[in-house]
C-alpha cells in the first residue's frame, strides 16, 4: 500500500491486472448504458453540467434577421454596385430581383433551416417550402421580381412625401415587409381553403 492511499483512506489495489479489470468494467458499463439500465435524473440535476446560454432568439426573429441581412447584402452589391453600370433604372431593378431570387433560394432558405429548433419551423416563413433542386428557384425569381416590383411602388409612395435614396438599410426593411405581408397572405389563404375543404366534407 502507498502512502498517498493511506493517507486518502483508499483501498489499495493489489495488482495491475485487478487494476485494468475494474477500469475495463467501468468502460463496459458506460458503452452498455441505455434508458433501461441507467438511473434517472432529474432536470434541475442536468442543468448544472449542461451549457448554459445567455439568450436564445425566437425563430420569428431570427427569420426577420435573416431576410433584412440578406436583402440588404442585394442592395448594397447590385443596385449600389452596378448603378453605376447599369444607366436604364428598370434593367438594374430586374436584374436585382434575379439576384434576390437566387439569394432566397440557394441562401437565406438553407440557412433558416439551419436555425430550426425542430424540422419543418422555418417552412412557416417561407413563400415556397419544398427543398428539393431546381423547383423553387424560377418560383423565388418570378416571386422576387413581384416583392421588386412592390420596393418599387413603395419608394415612389415615400418619395412623395419625403425624397429617399435606395440604401441598404430602408432597403432590407421594405423587401422584408412586403414578404411577410405575403407569406401571412399565403396562410390565410390556405386556412380559408381548409376551412371550406372541412366544411364541404360535412356536407356530404
Amino acid at each position: 500500500m502507498s502512502k498517498k492511499d493511506v493517507r486518502e483512506g483508499r483501498e489499495p489495489i493489489r495488482s495491475t491486472a485487478e487494476y485494468y479489470k475494474l477500469n475495463t468494467k467501468a468502460i463496459d458499463d458506460l458503452v452498455s448504458a441505455d434508458k433501461g439500465n441507467s438511473p434517472e435524473v432529474s432536470r434541475e440535476e442536468l442543468k448544472k453540467y449542461g451549457a448554459r446560454r445567455k439568450f436564445t432568439l425566437s425563430q420569428w426573429l431570427k427569420a426577420i434577421l435573416i431576410k433584412f441581412w440578406f436583402a440588404g447584402v442585394i442592395c448594397y452589391f447590385f443596385i449600389w454596385g452596378l448603378g453605376t453600370y447599369v444607366a436604364n433604372s428598370l434593367d438594374l431593378w430586374l436584374i436585382t430581383a434575379v439576384a434576390l431570387g437566387f439569394m432566397t433560394d440557394l441562401a437565406t432558405n438553407p440557412i433558416l433551416r439551419l436555425t430550426e429548433k425542430n424540422e419543418g419551423d422555418s417552412a412557416v416563413w417561407m413563400m415556397f417550402t419544398k427543398k428539393k433542386k431546381f423547383i423553387t428557384l424560377p418560383l423565388n425569381v418570378i416571386y422576387s421580381c413581384a416583392l421588386m416590383a412592390l420596393c418599387v411602388y413603395t419608394y415612389s409612395l415615400i418619395n412623395h412625401v419625403v425624397g429617399v435614396g435606395v440604401e441598404p438599410l430602408l432597403f432590407g426593411v421594405v423587401i422584408t415587409a412586403w414578404d411577410l405581408i405575403l407569406i401571412q397572405c399565403k396562410h390565410l389563404f390556405q386556412r380559408i381553403l381548409a376551412d371550406a375543404k372541412a366544411q364541404a366534407a360535412q356536407k356530404k
